[in-house]
């Protein structure tokens, strides 16, 4: 063989690619992680709190401007969101027509309240995540052109219980009511008594329910308005006292709550038990009047109670 050809083989040995021998132990191997496909930058951004609402009825998310610009009710299947009482009071009253009355008036830890909190930290609490000083803002006011003594509750206040605070106050505004021949609008929401005043807050049942009954003795009307959710001891008093009772589409009305009298009275509860549209079916209410309507439906409730007092005033 010529030096020539055994240059030539020689290089073709070289050209060929080594084997690859596997490695002795397991532990020696190296893998190689294959990188991850994307279609490019992620673009989902966080939505701001404070900006949307979901509707717990239609699932619709609701712009929050929109949504206050329509009283808190869903553009799209009228579901009526909570909303505060002086939100509620400033779309019902006219312009700088509100005298608030008793504004600085707060409740006090009576019973030295303990537990899992006390009392008088939970009221301070509440004061400052509401700006409240209690469950309710009452007052004298125009609606349309008819003065009224009003009385507006707030559920975002220890759910709207009723304590010494929120009875006197509803008892004081009632006489007013009386006392300068204006008829009573109360507008409810509330979980009933508050429990940590014991007693103190069902003696307030029996105090309104009289100054209700002198009210009516001067045959001045009271309109009772029911929102979701007015219960227990405030149904069972003041709040199912009016000469109408009008409420918001969708609210749960009763004294106890369904699956209490469900347990007790071991029976099946026919459907939509305890909502504004059940009670009105058998006569417990007389209207049901959605939240923008509200302001227009008093007025016109308002002049016709009015001119029928007005007459018997005259007679």
């Amino acid at each position: 063989m010529s030096k020539t050809s055994l240059t030539r083989k020689l290089q073709d040995v070289d050209s060929v690619p080594a084997a690859v021998t596997p490695p002795a132990h397991p532990t020696e191997t190296s893998f190689v992680r294959k990188p991850k496909l994307t279609t490019g930058k992620s673009r989902k951004r966080d939505i701001p709190e404070g900006l949307w609402q979901k509707c717990p009825k239609c699932a619709t998310m609701l712009y929050d401007k929109e949504l206050d610009a329509n009283l808190k009710v869903c553009l799209k299947c009228g579901h009526h969101f909570a909303i505060g009482s002086r939100e509620r009071i400033h779309s019902l009253v006219e312009t700088c027509t509100f005298e608030e009355m008793d504004a600085g008036m707060t409740s006090v830890d009576v019973l030295k309240f303990t537990g899992v909190a006390t009392y008088t930290s939970k009221l301070e609490a509440y004061k400052k995540s509401t700006g409240l000083k209690d469950a309710v803002i009452t007052g004298v006011g125009t609606i349309g052109t008819q003065r009224v003594a009003l009385g507006v509750m707030d559920f975002s206040f220890l759910g709207g219980s009723m304590g010494s605070v929120v009875g006197e106050k509803l008892t004081r505004v009632i006489e007013a009511g009386t006392d300068k021949g204006l008829p009573v609008v109360i507008i409810s929401t509330s979980g009933g008594a508050r429990m940590y005043e014991g007693m103190f807050s069902l003696m307030q049942m029996a105090k309104t329910s009289a100054a209700l009954a002198y009210h009516a003795r001067n045959k001045l009307p009271y309109i009772s308005v029911l929102t979701h959710p007015t219960t227990a001891g405030v149904m069972a008093s003041y709040a199912s006292l009016g000469d109408l009772i009008i409420a918001e589409p969708g609210a749960m009305i009763g004294f106890a709550g369904p699956r209490v009298i469900k347990d007790t009275t071991q029976a099946e509860l026919p459907p939509g038990f305890q909502t504004a549209e059940f009670l009105l079916e058998h006569g417990l209410i007389d209207a049901i009047v959605p939240r923008k309507e509200l302001k227009d439906a008093l007025c016109g409730y308002l002049g016709a109670l009015m001119a029928g007092h007005r007459r018997e005033q005259a007679a």
